[in-house]
């Protein structure tokens, strides 16, 4: 990631380009979107257009073979002959019609001869066969050729009319909808160019000669669909093909157009768009320079004193200028300022290991902020895990940190979770006591009882999880015993830490070791202040060190 020299660097850099991505992607998913609606546009248009072309192009050609049917039929009437030479006049003065031929085989009409029938052949036409087209060389016009035939389907003789090209394209040539594009007819078995509008396709003679994938794919196109379009490639495609095939002849009507000349409008609007954005990313360069540069000055202000926090130094709060944003950021750096002090005061006085409430609810007592305590009957419960030292002996180091961390992990939650006071580790044994601080001492007998017992019950907890990572079994004793210790903060003014000395401590350790794993030994003096109901699992008397009589315990059933 760039390294920035400065905050007003980054922000404009942070500004500048999640806008100009914006713009870019707006502006590319807009090109895209109006790109698409502009050729499906045009192709919808070019397709009715081409249809209605192509409808006046196949009533031209069947007007011609109208008459040339007619000329047929005329073949059943008595008269047949003068009504045929009227119709051949009528062909010749039909417009667009270059010349008309009639063709007889021997013998014919003109010659006094007779066929077998004893009728003169004009006489004997019934039918016409469907027009072939021609396209004499050099020459801009189209033959519409068919047989005429008599009533056994036998040749008598042809009628060929050709008709110029230029008449079946002229409302094409001059329709104001064909002015900026190009307009070909084309054979659709050959691909051959029949007529067009554009000078420069005179020397082109079939689609497709110059193996262009456009003009190869709409000879495709033609010979699988009435209509179509076809595009080029690219974004703004060179050329777009529309076509349509006619149904009076095998010929399609093609319409070309430049894709520049289609897309013209969206190309016009990408650049007035570049233009835009250009002037909208200098307008928020011109707004960052005027309006971030307090924000960038308060902001550093705070980095400095921030700076010095890190170093411990808090000092006095910073002042509250205004009502925004800055405002409430250094208000609550303040905030912050204040809450890390609470914390360092919190942690330098009580260790790592009280919870937040408890310490909170401790410092509100006048002997909590200063050295020394005072005297106070508090709930005691030492902990130690049984057999460890040698149990370690045999793991590796790291094996060993990993089975401690888990077990003091689960013990410190549940310690936390009955409002225990944790004094110290020592080793594998932990030192907790419950503090009733202003109230009765039973419930924190009950809290302290309660948490040994879900202290052991937590144990199979622990062990499962160690036994997935291959490490031993865990049992651990645990003692209570109540009684007056000094509560307060202990050590020197320059290191302190908030526990409890006296004699009831020593009590406490030297009764947990009465406990075999799995077990929480009570004292007597802990046991008569608990209610008569409670579960007893046996009763036993020991002789402690430093306690000349011997001692009364009682192991607790667990739940």
């Amino acid at each position: 990631m760039a390294a920035f020299k400065s905050l007003q660097t980054r922000l404009r850099a942070f500004l500048i380009l999640p806008v100009a991505l914006f713009l870019l992607g707006t502006g590319l998913f807009g090109y895209i979107y109006i790109r698409q609606a502009l050729l499906r546009e045009w192709q919808e248009t070019a397709i009715l257009k081409l249809e209605r072309a192509a409808h006046q192009l196949d009533m031209r050609l069947q007007l011609t073979a109208q008459w040339m049917d007619a000329f047929a039929q005329a073949g059943k009437d008595p008269h047949g002959k003068e009504i045929q030479v009227w119709i051949l006049k009528q062909l010749r003065e039909q417009d667009g019609v270059a010349q008309v031929k009639l063709t007889w085989g021997e013998p014919g009409p003109g010659t006094g001869a007779t066929a077998a029938a004893g009728k003169p052949a004009y006489q004997r036409v019934a039918k016409i066969s469907p027009p072939r087209y021609s396209y004499p060389p050099g020459e801009r016009v189209v033959g519409l050729e068919s047989d005429l035939l008599d009533a056994k389907g036998k040749s008598l003789g042809k009628l060929e009319v050709l008709i110029k090209f230029d008449y079946l394209m002229k409302d094409i040539l001059t329709s104001g909808w064909m002015s900026s594009y190009m307009a070909c007819l084309v054979d659709v078995g050959s691909g051959q160019y029949l007529a067009h509008t554009d000078p420069q396709m005179a020397g082109r003679h079939c689609l497709g000669e110059t193996q262009d994938p456009l003009e190869l794919a709409m000879l495709k196109a033609m010979k699988e669909k009435p209509s179509d379009t076809v595009l080029g490639g690219g974004y703004t495609p060179e050329h777009v093909i529309g076509f349509y095939r006619l149904h009076a002849a095998p010929w399609a009507l093609m319409l070309h157009a430049q894709g520049s000349q289609v897309l013209a409008p969206i190309l016009r609007f990408r650049f007035y768009y570049l233009i835009s954005g250009i002037i909208c990313l200098a307008a928020i360069l011109l707004l960052i320079r005027l309006g971030v540069n307090p924000v960038v000055s308060a902001i550093r202000q705070i980095a400095r004193r921030a700076a010095l926090v890190a170093q411990g130094r808090y000092g006095e709060p910073l002042p509250v200028e205004s009502r925004d944003e800055i405002g409430q950021l250094t208000e609550s750096f303040n905030e912050m300022v204040a809450g890390l002090k609470e914390r360092d005061f919190i942690s330098n006085t009580f260790g790592r290991y009280v919870d937040q409430e408890i310490a909170r609810e401790l410092l509100r007592r006048p002997e909590a902020g200063r050295l020394g305590g005072e005297k106070r009957q508090v709930v005691i419960l030492f902990s130690d895990i049984r057999d460890f030292t040698p149990l370690a002996e045999t793991l590796s180091p790291e094996a060993t940190i990993s089975l401690v961390n888990g077990y003091f992990s689960r013990m410190i939650e549940i310690i936390h979770r009955h409002r225990g006071i944790i004094v110290d580790f020592l080793g594998d044994a932990i030192l907790v006591f419950f503090d009733p601080l202003d109230g009765p001492l039973g419930p924190a007998l009950q809290n302290a009882l309660k948490c040994a017992l879900e202290m052991q019950g937590a144990m199979a907890e622990v062990n499962a999880s160690g036994a997935l990572l291959g490490l031993p079994t865990l049992k651990m004793g645990i003692g209570l015993h109540t009684g007056e210790v000094v509560v307060g903060n202990i050590g020197s003014e320059d290191r302190a830490k908030y526990g409890i000395v006296g004699a009831a401590v020593n009590l406490t350790h030297r009764l947990q070791a009465e406990a075999k794993g799995g077990e929480v030994v009570l004292s007597e003096t802990v046991f008569a202040q608990l209610p008569e109901n409670l579960a007893i699992k046996r009763k036993f008397s020991a002789h402690l060190k430093g306690v000349q009589e011997p001692m009364t315990l009682y192991v607790v059933k667990s739940n």
